[in-house]
């Protein structure tokens, strides 16, 4: 679980790895719909003017001053499947967010709501 009181208070703050790699900046939470907790992070990535969002779980997720270290690797995070800065994440593509990171899902249950 992502222990922040106000998730909006870590807005814009660094997502980096267990090993203190920079992956990107929060740009959203997207909950679990069916307990309504964090479960991804939609993490601003690439390059300027090149931005994307890219999705990076928060299970086990903690946060210390300036920062959010997730339990995943930087190297898979960059591979994740990512949205346009923009965008929102369709139904149609949440299967693929689960599957790279080798999560369970339902197919056919909307599983993530962006707050």
């Amino acid at each position: 679980m992502f222990p922040a009181e106000n998730i909006r208070d870590w807005r814009l703050k660094d997502v980096v790895d267990p090993d203190g790699s920079k992956i990107g900046s929060l740009e959203s939470v997207y909950v679990d719909t069916t307990t309504d907790q964090p479960f991804f992070a939609a993490v601003t990535t690439g390059f300027i003017g090149r931005h994307k969002l890219t999705f990076v779980p928060l299970t086990n997720a903690t946060v210390a001053p300036g920062h959010i270290r997730v339990t995943v690797s930087k190297d898979l995070a960059k591979n994740a499947p990512s949205i346009e800065t923009d965008g929102e994440l369709s139904i149609e593509d949440e299967p693929a967010v689960f599957e790279h990171y080798g999560l369970p899902y339902t197919p056919g249950v909307r599983r993530l709501a962006r707050r």
